[in-house]
C-alpha cells in the first residue's frame, strides 16, 4: 500500500464533501471575552467575537477562578506528577470532588481529565462491575458515550431519541433479571433539546434499572446552584451517575461523575481511563472548585439569567428574519443550513466580513443533511454585538442561496 496516497484520498473526501476541518488561530485577552484576535491566513491580525465557545458563562475569564489558579500555582507547581494512585492526590483534586459531590448532592464524585473520557471509562467499566449488564443508550449520545457503550463487551439496546415507548418496549422484551442502566442526557447541545428525565426515571424504578445523565451542557448553567437539569426540576436524587465536565459553562478542563461513595470508589478501582491517567493539574483543579463554588451562589444565578436573556433575544431577532432556528428552550442556538459547503461558506464569510466567529457544525457531529451554525451566547455579548451578528446573517443568507425558515422547531 501507498500510506501517503491513502491519505491523500481520505483527506480529499472530506474536502469533497464539503467538511473538512479546519483550525482557526485565535487569541483570547484576558478580561475581554468574548472578544478576541483572529490571525488570518496572510498573517494580518483581526478583532473579533466569539459566538461559539462552551464557556457559556465567560468563567474562564473570572477573576475568582484566575486568583484560585495563581495561588495554587505559586503554592505546588504546575503538574500533578502522574496518576493519582503513583504520584499521590493532592488537597485540590480533594477540595474539587467535595464540591461536585455537594452539587450535586451526592455522596462522592470522581474527577477524570475530561468529561469524554469520564463517560468512555465509566461506560466502559459498569459490566465489570455488574455481569450481564444491559445498558439501553439515547440515539443521540454524545460520542464518548456510544464508544464507552461499545467497548464494554456487553449488551446494548439504542432507544430512538426521547422515545419513552420505544425504551418501554426495549426493556420488557429482556430479561427481568438482568441488571440494566438507561444512558442519556439532560441537554442534546446539537439541537439544544431536553431529555425527559423524570419519565426515564420512572421506567428505571419500574424496571430496576441503573440511571446514568450526561449533564455536561447543563451544569453551571441550570438549578438554583447550577446543578443542571436534574437539580433544577428536583430529580438529582433519582439518578444513580451523573456524568459533567469542567471545561464548559465552570471555564476551567477536566469531567467527573458524581454518585454513591461505592460507586465512585468501584469505578476509581476498576476503570483503566482513570487509573491509568495523570490527574489534572492542582491548579486546574483549584480554579474549578472556586467556579463551582461562586457558581452556586447569587452571582452564579446573576449570570445564568442574563445567559438566558440573551439567548432569548437572540433566538427572537433571527426568528423575526425567518431564520430556521431549532428552538427548545434551551440555552443553545442553532440555526438549520442543511449543506455542508454553504454551512462553511456561511462560516467562512462571518468570520472574513463581519468577525464573527462561529464554527459550522457538520457530519459526523450531525446527521448528513442537518448541517447548522451553532450560536452560544453568553452574559457577556452585549446588544451591539448580537445586532452586528443578526444584521450579517441577515445579509449573508441570501447571499448564500438559503432558504429562510425552511425547518421548524
Amino acid at each position: 500500500m501507498n500510506y501517503d496516497v491513502a491519505l491523500d484520498q481520505a483527506i480529499g473526501r472530506l474536502h469533497e464533501e464539503g467538511r473538512y476541518r479546519t483550525f482557526i488561530d485565535i487569541e483570547r485577552a484576558k478580561g475581554r471575552f468574548p472578544q478576541a484576535v483572529w490571525t488570518r491566513p496572510d498573517g494580518a491580525q483581526q478583532e473579533i467575537t466569539v459566538w461559539c465557545g462552551n464557556d457559556y458563562l465567560g468563567m474562564g475569564q473570572h477573576p475568582v477562578v484566575l486568583e484560585a489558579m495563581h495561588e495554587a500555582l505559586d503554592a505546588v507547581g504546575a503538574g500533578s506528577g502522574g496518576t493519582r494512585n503513583i504520584s499521590g492526590t493532592t488537597v485540590y483534586h480533594k477540595r474539587l470532588e467535595s464540591e461536585l459531590a455537594d452539587l450535586h448532592g451526592k455522596e462522592a464524585a470522581l474527577v477524570f481529565s475530561s468529561a469524554y473520557i469520564a463517560n468512555d471509562a465509566t461506560l466502559s467499566t459498569l459490566p465489570k462491575l455488574f455481569p450481564g449488564l444491559i445498558i439501553y443508550s439515547d440515539e443521540l449520545n454524545h460520542a464518548s458515550m456510544i464508544e464507552g457503550i461499545k467497548r464494554n463487551g456487553g449488551a446494548k439496546r439504542i432507544f430512538r431519541h426521547n422515545d419513552l415507548a420505544h425504551l418501554r418496549q426495549l426493556l420488557e422484551a429482556d430479561d427481568p433479571a438482568a441488571p440494566k442502566l438507561i444512558a442519556f442526557e439532560s441537554i442534546y447541545s446539537m439541537d439544544g433539546d431536553f431529555g425527559p428525565i423524570a419519565a426515564i426515571c420512572d421506567l428505571a424504578e419500574e424496571f430496576n434499572a441503573l440511571t446514568y445523565l450526561d449533564e455536561v451542557h447543563a451544569v453551571g448553567m441550570y438549578g438554583p446552584r447550577g446543578g443542571g437539569v436534574a437539580e433544577r426540576d428536583r430529580l438529582a436524587h433519582r439518578i444513580d451517575i451523573i456524568n459533567g465536565t469542567l471545561g464548559k459553562a465552570f471555564g476551567v478542563f477536566g469531567g467527573y461523575i458524581a454518585g454513591t461513595a461505592k460507586m465512585c470508589d468501584a469505578i476509581r478501582s476498576y476503570a483503566p481511563g482513570f487509573i491509568f491517567t495523570t490527574s489534572l493539574p492542582p491548579a486546574v483543579a483549584a480554579g474549578a472548585a472556586a467556579s463551582i463554588r461562586f457558581l452556586k451562589g447569587a452571582g452564579g444565578q446573576h449570570l445564568r439569567d442574563a445567559q438566558q436573556l440573551h439567548a432569548r433575544i437572540l433566538k427572537m431577532r433571527l426568528k423575526s428574519l425567518g431564520m430556521p432556528i431549532i428552538d427548545h428552550g434551551s440555552h443553545i442556538v442553532p440555526v438549520h443550513v442543511g449543506h455542508p459547503v454553504h454551512c462553511k461558506s456561511l462560516s467562512d464569510l462571518l468570520l472574513r466580513d463581519y468577525g464573527i466567529y462561529v464554527q459550522p457544525i457538520n457530519f459526523p457531529t450531525v446527521p448528513r443533511g442537518t448541517e447548522r451554525l451553532r450560536f452560544t451566547p453568553s452574559p457577556v455579548h452585549d446588544p451591539k454585538q448580537i445586532d452586528h451578528l443578526v444584521r450579517a446573517m441577515d445579509a449573508l443568507w441570501s447571499r448564500c442561496a438559503l432558504n429562510r425558515a425552511e425547518m421548524s422547531a
